[in-house]
């Protein structure tokens, strides 16, 4: 008999922050482990609820009892199960069973006789078929729920009462119902029933779940609970969107905190309260985010300008909520009074004077203090901006000054401020628009898709500040493993990139490297070579997130060339190259052209020193007269920029490479002939690939 299965773990408070993360893989979890055990279908994804104090799911079509199955355990090979036995010898394959063999027949509790020879088209194993009569669902769900709860991502479990129980937080009723019918089951020390709880102060009191698909409609209709998470974010989307519009304002769209607020209430309601319009005069980063990360509350625009109106979330629908408005206006006032007093406490010492404090905050233990960095960042930040042809002074004073809001009350208070704090003192103190603008946007992209700093000025300060950190750390030997980066090097080459690419500034990658590892107390010799390698690294990422192929990200990539500003033309130009008609040739014909020079490479050829007059053949004649001819023009291309117009200029090599190819043998026996013809070959895959490594494109 198919019926709907529900599953509910009453508990108290879940971790906000997490509760749709953990909704979504306990369906997960129990998806698998009972399509597994055949109760559902692997095609039933089931359904799944999560509030501040439940977590559950729901499967459509779930079997009373599984069926009937034949299982199929996979033992050893026939070549390790058996001593001296003839692999493939007949039918009975001779010998005596090893040790694991026999632990096998002793897990399956089979005889020798029972098992039967299978083959992956690899190798012969030992496999054994075993009929299974199909249990009740009551003898598996608690044991799949309890594997299922081990397997949430939970960073840390509770213990609470007399048992051994463990789970992110205490869990204080188990509902589990297979349509009309509770299942019997323990989970966590508890017994299954049918009966739930509502909202706190909203409920009819406890909820007795009549039917598995009910489930829903009994929390919402009796217990005042919108069960379903993507269904309570929405409602709270919707009703923020008309109170703004109501006010004639607009919220302040912030997905975290949508989700967030999702997760702390069950059943949400939306009102409008405001704070005195005096806190305006504090910058507006520190009151948002004073709103959002303490109060969960949601701020109010007026086309972009933050007002002293905001939205709360509430947990509770009243008639009249005149309480719920003033109290949460209440508890603001304090927060933003001390925002407020950190902003015109700092602004009465001035960034400048502050850098000395800079040398009592340690950076890294093996690197120094945060002053010996920023003494650091001004040097490499004066080279940045003489190559960037910036104003060195302001962007040395900006370096200066860029962390010195580290150790203001503000930024001590909220982190996530800092370098935003900065400019605001920065403007205080007189200091110039340019500076000001370079302390906030060094910190800048923050992460991808964030904004990059604007002006060469602030782009020298924010290069230097990555490539400082990249220096430093690679120097001794903090270098990222596998998912492992606590100091966020690979945001940082990211950053690097991005600045270098997306404002096409024309500095050598390699020089801007070698700048920031000189600047070290540390050293390492490699340090240099593994922070390139590790930035090319990101930047086939980065690549390949921008819409490029693996083969067009690693043509452009594997010439190693330091110029990141010309990466996009280099691309551009290749694709363009790829549509032409003879493209699919000439990347083949330079596929093969590379790997003779390498096997001649391999073999000790050298033909440096070759005499191009002793090419006589026609076939090659033709190849070296053409290629002679198409260099200089596309030279010109190149010297132009026009990287696509250099490329297709050897699009007229196409025959003369190919009757190369079909008439002459490139490694004769005559010697310096065969190296005037390897050196033809090097000509030309020097030639063709100034741009991209056509090789690469070869199909």
């Amino acid at each position: 008999m198919r019926e709907t299965l529900l599953i509910e773990l009453l508990t108290e408070e879940l971790p906000p922050k997490s509760l749709a993360k953990l909704g979504m893989a306990f369906r997960e979890q129990m998806q698998k482990s009972l399509a597994d055990a055949e109760f559902i279908d692997r095609t039933n994804q089931g359904k799944w609820f999560a509030t501040p104090r439940r977590l559950a799911v729901q499967f459509a079509d779930c079997l009373a009892t599984q069926p009937d199955r034949t299982i199929e355990k996979k033992g050893p090979s026939v070549a390790a199960g058996l001593v001296n036995s003839p692999v493939g010898a007949g039918d009975t394959p001779l010998g005596m069973p090893t040790k694991a063999l026999e632990g096998f027949m002793r897990s399956a509790g089979v005889t020798f006789d029972q098992l039967e020879r299978a083959s992956d088209g690899k190798a012969e194993y030992f496999l054994v078929r075993q009929h299974k009569s199909g249990e009740p669902l009551a003898v598996h769900l608690s044991e799949m729920i309890e594997a299922a709860l081990k397997k949430l991502p939970i960073a840390k479990f509770m213990r609470w009462g007399n048992n051994d129980s463990q789970f992110v937080r205490p869990v204080h009723g188990l509902i589990l119902m297979h349509g009309a019918n509770v299942v019997a089951g323990k989970v966590l020390g508890l017994e299954s029933g049918n009966i739930t709880r509502g909202h706190r102060f909203m409920s009819a009191g406890d909820i007795t779940i009549s039917h598995a698909d009910q489930y829903a409609d009994a929390l919402a209709q009796r217990g005042k609970v919108v069960a379903d998470f993507a269904t309570r974010r929405a409602m709270i989307v919707t009703q923020l969107t008309e109170a703004a519009a109501k006010l004639k304002l607009q919220f302040l769209q912030d997905e975290a905190l949508v989700d967030e607020v999702t997760a702390l209430v069950e059943h949400p309601t939306v009102y409008a309260a405001q704070f005195d319009a005096e806190f305006l005069t504090v910058p507006p980063e520190c009151l948002i985010l004073t709103m959002k990360a303490n109060q969960k509350y949601f701020p109010l625009l007026d086309n972009g300008k933050l007002t002293n109106r905001f939205l709360i979330v509430s947990n509770m629908q009243v008639a009249d909520p005149v309480n719920i408005v003033e109290g949460n206006a209440r508890v603001v006032r304090p927060r933003l009074a001390d925002a407020k007093f950190f902003f015109e406490t700092d602004k009465k010492t001035s960034l400048a004077s502050r850098v000395d404090k800079l040398d009592r905050i340690v950076y890294h233990n093996k690197l120094g203090t945060q002053g010996a960095r920023v003494k650091r960042l001004v040097t490499l930040t004066g080279k940045i901006a003489t190559l960037l042809d910036a104003d060195v002074a302001q962007a040395e004073r900006a370096a200066l000054l860029c962390k010195a809001d580290l150790v203001t009350d503000m930024v001590g208070e909220f982190p996530e401020l800092q370098g935003i704090m900065g400019r605001y003192y920065a403007l205080a103190d007189g200091e110039n628009t340019v500076v000001a603008e370079a302390i906030k946007d060094h910190y800048h992209p923050r992460g991808a898709g964030d904004t990059l700093p604007v002006g060469n000025v602030a782009c020298a300060v924010a290069l230097a500040e990555r490539l400082d950190s990249l220096a430093g750390m690679f120097c001794i030997g903090q270098i990222p493993t596998g998912d492992k980066d606590p100091f966020a090097l690979r945001r940082a080459a990211l950053g690097v990139l991005r600045i270098l690419i997306e404002h096409r500034l024309p500095i050598d990658l390699n020089d801007l490297v070698n700048a920031a590892v000189a600047l070290q107390s540390a050293q390492s010799a490699n340090a240099g070579t593994d922070i390139l390698i590790f930035i090319f690294d990101r930047l086939r990422a980065y690549l390949r997130d921008s819409g490029f192929s693996p083969s067009e990200t690693e043509a452009v990539v594997s010439l190693n060339s330091y110029r990141m500003d010309l990466v996009f033309e280099q691309l551009s130009a290749i694709r363009s190259f790829m549509q032409l008609p003879e493209a699919e040739a000439l990347t083949s014909a330079n596929k093969r052209v590379a790997n003779i020079l390498r096997k001649a490479e391999e073999a000790g050829e050298s033909f440096a020193n070759s005499d191009a007059s002793l090419l006589c053949e026609s076939a090659e004649l033709e190849l070296h007269a053409a290629l002679s001819a198409a260099k200089p023009i596309a030279e010109a291309h190149f010297a132009a920029g026009d990287y696509s117009a250099y490329l297709k200029t050897f699009a007229v090599l196409k025959e003369p490479v190919d009757k190369f190819f079909k008439d002459v043998m490139v490694m004769t026996d005559n010697a310096p002939l065969r190296s005037a013809r390897l050196a033809l070959l090097q000509n030309l895959q020097t030639a063709m690939n100034r741009v991209g490594a056509l090789s690469k494109l070869a199909s």
